[in-house]
């Protein structure tokens, strides 16, 4: 099986300026976001409008989660996201497990995922408060000009918040649901990396791997399942994953581990339930390597025909849908250590005609 070479990004415009950014200007680009974001997640409703404007373009954008989805401008950006939370959650932090950045094409970014640590004490999303504590599950990757943001994709983990909240109203994971834990080499969000070759050695390792995932052993006619399972177990894939992997996964699916824990609580589902896929349709608005580490984004990158009831449970529908999904990975030892991937899970389940939210109110 051999892997194609394919560029995995968005089409561009082929008289664009490739931008290379220098470490040392990336460096500082995520010491300044971190500062300004943190800033935003610890203001009084009274601060709010001033730290937004403090770090967002006049002409911002943001694409977030269900239900927040697409939104323009600063003011949007306070009344549909921030000031809700900060009413629910009066005493949030921001507890940052990975920010990295770089260039992709001829934009600048910073990206990041943490947690956003509160009480929650009024309700959001109409989900009813606890008055206990929450941790938000929150990855961003925010495109930078002029030293602001122009675009932010944010992608808060509601599904794992509605499990926290005491409400399980989906079908259960094959993983285990878990608080996402920071890199195992311990500087995630400390890191100051100026060695541009690592950074493209990361990058590379991890656009390769997933380039492999488009040998699809399960579209081979009168393939029974263990068959696929076998395949995949002695895939590609296999020879980038490290034997102690894990793969945090969100809440809906949950963390594994292992290349026969991820194929069995996740991949091989998902395979069965999507044959019909293109990874690439669309392409990744991001790509960056930053020392040991690497990330991906799409909005969308993946479209699908929902074929099968092996992944999340749910009889087929045949519906095309698409994903909001961004990929964190780790490189130690010379290979893919870890993996965290973000997937708007509420999202998806909406395009199945799954009211999530509807679910939870018939809960309560």
């Amino acid at each position: 099986m051999q892997i194609e070479n394919f560029k995995t990004g968005i089409e561009a415009d082929p008289n664009l300026k490739t931008i290379n950014i220098d470490p040392k200007e990336n460096v500082q680009n995520k010491k300044n976001i971190r500062a300004l974001l943190k800033n935003i997640v610890e203001s009084s409703l009274s601060s709010l409008k001033q730290n937004l404007e403090e770090v967002y373009h006049s002409e911002a954008e943001l694409n977030g989660f269900h239900p927040i989805n697409e939104i323009k401008g600063i003011n949007a950006i306070k009344q549909m996201l921030w000031e809700p939370l900060l009413t629910s959650f009066p005493d949030l932090e921001r507890r940052d497990n990975l920010i990295i950045g770089g260039s992709f094409q001829d934009k600048i970014f910073v990206s990041c995922i943490s947690h956003l640590t509160g009480t929650f004490t009024n309700t959001w999303l109409n989900i009813p408060a606890t008055n206990k504590t929450i941790h938000l599950r929150l990855c961003e990757v925010h495109q930078l000009k002029d030293n602001k943001i122009i675009k932010s994709y944010v992608l808060i983990d509601v599904m794992d918040f509605i499990r926290q909240a005491g409400f399980w109203p989906i079908n259960p994971s094959f993983g285990i649901e878990e608080m996402w834990p920071g890199p195992i080499i311990g500087n995630g969000s400390s890191f100051e990396n100026l060695d541009i070759k690592l950074s493209k050695e990361s990058l590379n390792q991890g656009l390769t791997m997933q380039r492999s995932l488009n040998i699809k052993p399960e579209i081979e006619e009168g393939i029974t399942n263990q068959e696929i399972r076998n395949k995949l177990i002695d895939h590609p894939q296999k020879d980038f994953w490290h034997k102690k992997m894990m793969w945090y996964g969100p809440c809906g699916i949950g963390t594994a581990r292992g290349l026969e824990g991820f194929v069995d609580h996740h991949q091989l589902p998902f395979r069965l339930t999507f044959k019909e896929r293109n990874y690439w349709k669309i392409g990744h608005y991001v790509e960056l390597g930053d020392g040991p580490y690497s990330m991906t984004g799409g909005w969308h990158s993946i479209t699908a025909t929902h074929g099968s009831k092996d992944w999340l449970g749910y009889e087929p529908t045949q519906k095309q849908i698409t994903m909001r999904v961004m990929d964190f990975y780790l490189h130690d030892e010379g290979l893919i250590r870890e993996n965290w991937v973000p997937i708007d899970i509420v999202h998806i389940l909406k395009q199945l005609d799954i009211d999530v939210f509807k679910l939870v109110e018939k809960m309560q």
